[in-house]
């Protein structure tokens, strides 16, 4: 049966593919008695259970690649060990032939009893140990349960797939780069959140907020996912197969056409040069910067380093990750942002999660409460200015009182590596980003005391709007063009002008060739996105004239008038 899902479409292009279905959502198990005849074939289920998990976690280790953090292999032999403990691997088989109740069931209630005796241990590591436990479990229950949700075991489909997910977390996005899907469709989350960042960057179309895609579709469903509207068709007929295959051919036709751009000189008709950078989560994204002939690395969001592992990299590991960055751009800037975890981006070893995590305890408040955290981040980036343009990019700043202390604590991380006798650059520009509106109501304060500013549009809208950007129940309230929003960038932008210190723009509004004039309007001359999003940015570049955008940039600002909006941006536009 045919059937149209509509979403939020969070990532343009057209796709076409196979379902595969996968879910990180805790596992509803039957419950049913056994008679006593069938206690040993379940037995016998219940262990090839077992040995189907181990398999398909030995095979995830042989496959990580190379790029990948080294503790990823470790966190798989931690789930491996957790494996053959008796604790889950025999001690539910009792429970089977004790009560006669089902394997999914005398699981389930072994996990429980694990779960609450590290609810009992005093230390908060190993208390954390838990979630690890609750992961192998759950491999385990979706074996016996013949639906196995893991990432496919065999990386290089034969034919394109199309993943359907409840939910994805950012740390999910990252294993799924080194998978090949064509698309993805989730039934949560927001075109800001993270995940949503994560697929642009991989120029993956993609559909998020579909609400009960992963209940609809089943696996193998043959799926038209349209990234750009938002829309997901479910077994098309041979009609609606055809249209949009001939827009799929399109969409790469024009994707091929914007290659020809890569060398061009980013400039303004009347001249005007305008840099245009990348954001990037991982080393293995060096490419793509390449690829779109970036000037440098206006965002490095070094929290992926932490991310997917259950414990805390060591200097000497992101000093690696860092300097490989860096000696990869080759002389080219590379902005390195200190750690910024919360709200969307939770690490297994973290704080517990607050009420509001976007109000918590999040990125540079998170780093100056963990004083030992930051200062080992901070020497690995420090060393790593030894080998490139490297820049330190601090995230989230909204008091004075934290720039002080952030200051403090990178001049304290210099003196200990001159102590050590270790290399790094002594004039390491630092800048910090405006995310909230006391900073960018302070920005001239900020410009004055830092080396450069970089605007996090995501959060600044969250911020001055109130709206949650993982919340697609009010997604149709985020509003890059609000008034309010435009006046505070356009005031960050004049307070850095005005001190003379550069202004970039690294949140999601860089990357939407639609705003791209209306952001040269306002003054901006430093663009930070996606690599996927580059060229495109660029193209708008190069056919605007900045006398020319003057005036209808005025008149956007200054517009109260929603109904309005989208006419004055055309207008600006020239369409």
């Amino acid at each position: 049966m045919s059937f149209s899902l509509h979403g939020i479409g969070v990532s343009g292009g057209i796709a076409i593919g196979y379902a595969h279905l996968t879910s990180n959502a805790r596992i509803e198990v039957p419950q049913y008695m056994l008679e006593s005849r069938y206690i040993q074939d379940e037995l016998a289920r219940f262990d090839e259970a077992i040995l189907a998990t181990r398999a398909e976690l030995e095979v995830l280790r042989s496959h990580i690649p190379p790029n990948a953090p080294a503790e990823l292999s470790a966190f798989l032999d931690m789930h491996l060990m957790f494996l053959g403990d008796s604790m889950i691997a025999e001690a539910p088989k009792r429970l089977i032939q004790e009560t006669q109740c089902n394997a999914e069931w005398a699981l389930a209630q072994q996990m429980e009893a694990l779960v609450a005796r590290f609810d009992e241990i005093d230390d908060a590591y190993l208390r954390s140990r838990q979630e690890d436990v609750v992961q192998v479990v759950q491999r385990v229950l979706k074996a016996l349960m013949g639906h196995p949700s893991h990432l496919p075991l065999d990386v290089n489909f034969d034919v394109e797939r199309i993943l359907v997910a409840h939910e994805l977390s950012p740390a999910d996005m990252v294993i799924f780069k080194n998978v090949h899907f064509a698309a993805f469709v989730t039934d949560l989350g927001g075109t800001t959140s993270h995940t949503a960042i994560l697929a642009r960057s991989m120029g993956m179309p993609s559909v998020m907020a579909l609400h009960n895609a992963r209940g609809l579709i089943r696996d193998h469903d043959l799926l038209i996912v349209d990234g750009r509207d938002g829309v997901v068709i479910v077994n098309p007929d041979e009609s609606v197969l055809a249209e949009y295959r001939l827009r799929q051919n399109q969409w790469r036709i024009d994707t091929d056409k914007l290659k020809r751009l890569k060398t061009s000189k980013s400039a303004t008709l009347d001249g005007t040069p305008v840099e245009l950078m990348a954001n990037i989560e991982l080393l293995s994204d060096i490419d793509a910067v390449k690829a779109a002939g970036a000037h440098g690395i206006g965002l490095f969001r070094s929290e992926f380093l932490f991310l997917n592992r259950s414990d805390l990299p060591t200097e000497d590991e992101q000093y690696a990750a860092y300097k490989a960055v860096a000696e990869a751009l080759d002389g080219k800037p590379v902005t390195i942002r200190t750690l910024d975890l919360g709200a969307d981006k939770q690490a297994p070893w973290g704080h517990t999660v607050a009420d509001n995590p976007a109000l918590g305890l999040r990125a540079i408040r998170l780093c100056l409460a963990e004083p030992g955290l930051f200062h080992t981040q901070l020497r690995a980036i420090l060393r790593a200015s030894a080998h490139g343009r490297v820049r330190i990019l601090i995230p989230m700043l909204a008091s004075f009182v934290e720039l002080r202390q952030t200051l403090q604590r990178i001049d304290e991380a210099k003196a200990s590596l001159r102590k050590d006798g270790l290399a790094f650059d002594e004039a390491i520009p630092i800048g910090g980003m405006i995310e909230v509106p006391a900073a960018a109501l302070s920005a001239a304060f900020f410009a004055d005391q830092l080396d450069f500013l970089s605007i996090g549009t995501n959060d600044l809208i969250q911020y001055t709007l109130a709206i949650d950007r993982a919340d697609d129940s009010v997604a149709h309230l985020y509003d890059p063009l609000h008034p309010a929003v435009l006046s505070l960038i356009q005031q960050t932008i004049r307070a850095g002008a005005k001190a003379g210190k550069p202004v970039a723009v690294c949140g999601e509004m860089a990357g939407d060739p639609l705003l791209t004039r209306l952001l040269l309007g306002l003054g901006l001359r430093t663009f930070s996105m996606q690599p996927a999003s580059l060229l495109q940015v660029k193209q708008q570049v190069l056919k605007s004239h900045l006398e020319e955008l003057a005036p209808p940039t005025q008149r956007l600002l200054k517009n109260t008038d929603p109904d309005k909006t989208t006419a004055l941006l055309n207008r600006l536009n020239g369409s």
